[in-house]
């Protein structure tokens, strides 16, 4: 239930009439219903007594209007009391990959928006390895990166979402490239499209090493969006996060092989350093986002 359907209850309560209900709350007399219907259903009891001639409250009713008085009054309390907070202000600059803008910022940003309306975003994009040194270098308060196994310094992470490492190839060359990936010794001859550098890069060194394989890597690119339309075009078996190949455009394109080497995912999440944490726009978004993460768990 929400503040609106307390509202909605209240009214009838008050009128025991839906019609007049419907028209104080600029509502149809069946859109009326439905909300009431919805509560009672929620509530798992009527609400009220109803026949041809008249309304009542139930027993429930009367004892559930008290509850929704108290919750409006407490929420109104609320809001009073929030807008008498003095407003943080200034500048927050935040960094994050393209598929990160849209994956892992977008509910958070909307929240920080209208809880903190004077604090200006200034929101930069690029590659994914590059955030944690933009937050080391001084560049950026806040960035969306891959979590490391061991934390750098000075840095502070937040994680928020895990995202496996998947092999992909051209929907025409994903059966070859299938058939070869079975067999560890072929995959010397597999063309590969890899990260320059950052995690899911070390991930995949880490992998070869340990079986003494000598991968044949015929690019090297910067951000994990770039590798996508690169398998698209024939160049090779890329890898790359599920979360990055879910919202490319090429994803129809390209194919995830099966049977390919399972990688150990990676959690993504917020980084931002001790000092940046002292500054109070960076307080206030760091401390919604743990609000957030922790509804989600």
């Amino acid at each position: 239930m929400d503040i609106k359907e307390l509202e909605i209850f209240l009214v009838v309560a008050d009128q025991l009439h839906f019609g007049r209900a419907g028209r104080i709350c600029h509502l149809s007399p069946s859109a009326v219903t439905r909300t009431i219907q919805r509560l009672e259903e929620e509530i798992g009891s009527a609400l009220f007594i109803r026949d041809n001639r008249k309304v009542e409250l139930s027993y429930v009713g009367e004892r559930f209007r008290l509850y929704a008085r108290q919750a409006l009054s407490d929420y109104q309390q609320f809001k009073n009391e929030l807008m008498q907070l003095p407003q943080v202000a200034g500048t927050l600059s935040l960094y994050a990959s393209i598929t990160a803008v849209y994956t892992v910022l977008p509910d958070l940003l909307e929240a920080f928006r209208q809880q903190h309306p004077k604090i200006q975003l200034e929101l930069h994009t690029g590659a994914a390895e590059q955030a944690v040194a933009q937050v080391e270098a001084g560049e950026m308060d806040v960035a969306v990166a891959a979590i490391p196994e061991r934390g750098r310094g000075d840095i502070l992470y937040l994680p928020i979402m895990t995202t496996a490492l998947v092999f992909i190839a051209a929907r025409s060359r994903a059966q070859m490239y299938a058939a070869m990936i079975k067999n560890e010794p072929d995959m010397v001859q597999i063309p590969l499209i890899l990260p320059r550098s950052g995690l899911s890069r070390r991930r995949i060194d880490s992998w070869f090493r340990q079986r003494r394989i000598v991968p044949d890597i015929a690019s090297e690119v910067s951000g994990n969006e770039a590798i996508i339309p690169m398998v698209h075009l024939g160049a090779g078996v890329g890898v790359v996060p599920q979360l990055v190949l879910e919202r490319s455009p090429f994803r129809e394109e390209v194919e995830v092989l099966s049977g390919a080497p399972e990688l150990e995912p990676y959690v993504v999440g917020l980084c931002t350093s001790r000092r940046n944490l002292n500054k109070p726009q960076v307080g206030a978004f760091w401390q919604l986002a743990e609000e957030q993460s922790r509804r989600l768990r």
